[in-house]
Parts: C-alpha cells; sequence; structure tokens
C-alpha cells in the first residue's frame, strides 16, 4: 500500500504531462481524482502493506523500504488532504503542467514520509525539490528565487546524503527507520549535525530561512499551501523519526544550542509578522515563528511536549495551508495582497471572509480550534521537562500573533472598504470545497486532539527514545 501511495502521484504527474494544454477542465479533473484516491488510500494505508526490496548490500545494506505509522501517518494524511485542497483552488496558467507538478511532488514527499530506509529518504528529500523549483521558475515572480531554493535546499540534501552514507558504513544498515538504537563513538557528533543542518534548512529555523518568505511569496498560492503545510515539516519530522531514536545523546548535548535558535525564530518571525504588509509575508514569517516553536518542543525531551509538537505540525499544516489559498484567491480577485492596498472585503465576500476568519483564529491559537490544542500541550510539556524560563519566553510571540492575525483580518476582511478594487466576487462553489476540508479538520482536531495525541508516539522507537533517558525517564516517573 505505501509503494502505490507514492508510486500513484507520480505516475499521474508524469501521465498528464501527455494531455492538450489546453484542457484546463480534464487537467484539473484527473488531478483532483488521483488527490482524491490518494487521500482514500492512506486512510486506510495505516500499519499496512510494508513493502521492501534489497537495493545495496555493500558498503552497507539499504533497502527500499515504506510503510504508513506512527507520525507518518498523520502527516501523510495532512499532505493528501492538502494536495487534494490545492489542486482544486489551483486556478493558474498552464494548469496541466502545474497539476502535474502538485502530484508529482506529493508522491515525492509521500516517499519522505513513508520511507523507512535512510538511503530512500535522502533521495525523496532531493527529488521533492525539483517540482517546486519548476513551480517557482516558471510561474514566480522573481527567477533568483528559484535559484536560492534550490541551492538552499540542495546544500542540506547534500549534508544529509553524507551523514545518511556515514550512518551506513558505522552502522552497517541503513534500513532502520522505525527502530531505535542508541549510536555511540566520536563520529555521531559529526553525523547529527550533517542531518541536523539538512532539517533545520527544511523547517527553516533562523538564520537558515532566507529562502522561505521570496519562496512563500513568489510560489501560486496553491503549491506554496503543500510547501508551507508540509514540506517544511520534513525537517522536525526527521529530528523526530532519526536523529532523537539513534542519536539522542548527540541532541541532548547540543540542547541549548536548539532551544535557542527556536527561541530566537520565535520571537524573530513574530516581530517581523508584525511590521510586514503583505499577507503572504506575514503567514510566512508566522510560520517561522510557529515552526520555532515545534524544534523547543522536540529538544525539550519530554513525551508530553513531543505529542504536543505532533499535533501542533498537524495543525499548523491544516491553518497555513487555508490561510494560503484564501490569499490566493484574493490576489486573484483584487490582483495585490497588501493590507496597504486592501479593505473591506468582508462587506461584499462573507463566505470568504468567514473562512479566513476560522483559519486566522486557528493560527491565533483560539480555545476550540486546533492551533490550541498544539500550542497548550507543548507549552506544558516544555514546562513540566523543566525548561520553565523558554516556556515563559513562548509566551511573548504568543501574545504577539494576536496583534499580527488581527491586523491582518482587520486590514483585508475588516476596516474601512476601499472602493476602487477590481472586482468583489464572494467563494464560488469549489473555491469554498476546496476550503471546507481544511476547515473542518481545524475545528475537528481543536475537539478531539486525543485522536493524534493517542497514536502519534505508538511506535516504540519514538517514545522510546526519550525514556530511554534517565533523566528524563526519572522525570516523568516523578510526575
Amino acid at each position: 500500500m505505501a509503494l502505490v501511495l507514492v508510486l500513484l502521484p507520480i505516475v499521474a504527474g508524469f501521465l498528464l504531462f501527455v494531455l492538450p494544454k489546453e484542457d484546463r477542465a480534464v487537467s484539473k479533473t484527473i488531478g483532483a481524482v488521483v488527490a482524491a484516491v490518494t487521500f482514500l488510500l492512506t486512510i486506510f494505508a495505516r500499519d499496512g502493506g510494508d513493502f521492501s526490496v534489497r537495493w545495496l548490500s555493500r558498503p552497507f545494506a539499504s533497502n527500499f523500504h515504506f510503510n504508513v505509522g506512527g507520525v507518518s501517518y498523520w502527516i501523510a494524511l495532512l499532505l493528501a488532504l492538502c494536495t487534494f485542497c490545492a489542486i482544486l483552488a489551483a486556478n493558474v496558467p498552464r494548469l496541466r503542467s502545474f497539476v502535474a507538478l502538485v502530484l508529482i511532488l506529493e508522491g515525492t514527499m509521500l516517499g519522505v514520509f513513508t520511507a523507512r530506509d535512510l538511503v530512500a529518504f535522502a533521495l525523496f528529500w532531493d527529488l521533492m525539490l525539483i517540482p517546486v523549483f519548476f513551480t517557482l521558475a516558471g510561474w514566480g515572480e522573481h527567477r533568483e528565487t528559484a535559484w536560492r531554493y534550490i541551492i538552499y535546499n540542495f546544500a542540506g540534501g547534500l549534508t544529509l546524503l553524507l551523514a545518511t552514507a556515514a550512518f551506513g558504513v558505522l552502522y552497517g544498515t541503513t534500513d532502520v527507520i522505525g527502530t531505535s538504537h542508541q549510536l555511540v563513538g566520536s563520529w555521531i557528533p559529526w553525523i547529527f549535525a550533517g542531518f541536523a543542518f539538512a532539517f533545520l534548512v527544511k523547517t527553516p529555523v533562523f538564520p537558515l530561512h532566507t529562502w522561505m518568505p521570496a519562496t512563500y511569496a513568489d510560489t501560486p498560492s496553491p503549491m506554496v499551501a503543500v510547501v508551507s503545510a508540509v514540506q517544511s515539516k520534513a525537517g522536525l519530522y526527521g529530528f523526530i523519526v532519526i536523529a532523537l531514536p539513534f542519536m539522542r545523546d548527540a541532541m541532548v548535548n547540543s540542547q541549548w544550542f536548539f532551544i535557542v535558535l527556536g527561541l530566537i525564530s520565535l520571537l524573530y518571525g513574530a516581530y517581523v509578522a508584525l511590521v510586514q504588509t503583505d499577507g503572504k509575508r506575514i503567514v510566512a514569517y508566522s510560520s517561522l515563528s510557529h515552526l520555532g516553536l515545534i524544534l523547543i518542543a522536540i529538544f525539550s525531551f519530554n513525551p508530553v511536549a513531543l505529542e504536543g509538537a505532533i499535533v501542533y505540525i498537524v495543525a499548523h499544516g491544516l491553518f497555513s495551508a487555508a490561510l494560503f489559498l484564501v490569499l490566493g484567491y484574493i490576489e486573484e480577485r483584487e490582483d495585490t495582497r497588501s493590507l496597504v492596498r486592501l479593505g473591506g472585503l468582508g462587506r461584499a465576500n462573507p463566505r470568504l471572509a468567514g473562512a479566513f476568519t476560522i483559519a486566522a483564529l486557528a493560527a491565533l491559537g483560539l480555545p476550540g480550534l486546533a492551533g490550541f490544542a498544539g500550542e497548550i500541550v507543548i507549552l506544558t510539556g516544555v514546562f513540566r521537562g523543566g525548561l520553565w524560563w523558554p516556556a515563559l519566553i513562548a509566551l511573548v510571540p504568543i501574545v504577539i500573533a494576536a496583534a499580527y492575525i488581527l491586523r491582518l483580518l482587520q486590514g483585508m476582511i475588516n476596516g474601512p472598504e476601499v472602493v476602487d478594487l477590481p472586482e468583489r466576487r464572494d467563494l464560488t462553489w469549489i473555491e469554498g470545497l476546496a476550503l471546507a476540508p481544511l476547515l473542518a479538520a481545524l475545528v475537528v482536531l481543536g475537539i478531539n486532539p486525543h485522536a493524534v495525541l493517542s497514536s502519534a508516539l505508538a511506535p516504540p522507537t519514538v517514545a522510546g527514545s526519550l525514556h530511554g533517558h534517565p533523566s528524563q525517564l526519572a522525570e516523568a516517573e516523578r510526575r
């Protein structure tokens, strides 16, 4: 089943290229059907259909091994849902090629999140850069943004590949994701550094974030919805399923370095979001802030904080995808996303305003929506993990988030109505259909986060890594 999930969108994406270029409706329908089937298959793929084929036997054993379970199940489900919504929302020139690239991106990212072998993980890690690069080059406003994206992320991919090779030589096999065994030796900090650099670039985290705002601003909204919602989680996923089960000691030794990076990202992202006037850049910098919070949760080595991190990974994916899709709709109609040029859209566009408000309030952390559930569990876990002052500092950007989110809502949806905007068309039924699953999931996860909390750490490898650390185990038992 896992291999089908990976191959189905990739094969469908390449087959779309043989369709006539001008046949937009057929391209979109085929893309939506393939994405819907992939989503349905993902729902039933959990812990079923392990696929493994031997690839290398020397200098280390390596298999093309795929499976869906635990953390990867929830992120794969998030990816499949966001891809379906993005294709429904797509309305760009050369639609056939765009939909094909979105499907190929989905397949390569499913390869990352379902790979159980580090070589396969590294292979799909680099492959998922290609569709985003061609999207930026073909539809982006500035060609240099595409090159900045590929150079940053390819540098990360190179260190990931070197670290994977070193891991294989040291350990004897790379078919290890989903297992747990703490590596020892003088080379482990260097191998961890190789993985960590790639993960920090991809997340991204300050000061490696400079490719992100331009990429999010230049990429068409349906594609950036997928990239922001899911691709940016690949680094955090790597820390959870690779670094923690195998290099926990290296993580513990560098704990404060990563917590400081997380705090800087948290504060810097929130401050820059507060002073931006471009709607996409506000959401981009707010993502930098939110992802910094998740990084702190992972490096707190507290089981509660880690569960909260996984809930927040899913929640952030849902509300960031919804926000970018609505901003895309606004940009299509009004030819701008600037708070200086927009205002009062809610009066003529009640459905658009309602959708934007729900997504924005989830990003703000309103109780009852998914964002609140993730934040409160993370902060509780970080505080209980003994990191009380990082937990207190993390409250500051959460308060700032209320300011920039309300400013975004006030600037675009409420406030004085701008009379010379070109179009006041509300959401069409298909635009609403693209947003409805994301908004419904935000409400369901906000009311019942237990669905993710109870199963995200199901593989014994991740939870066992935390409980295997003597100080953390003693602390957890004492609580």
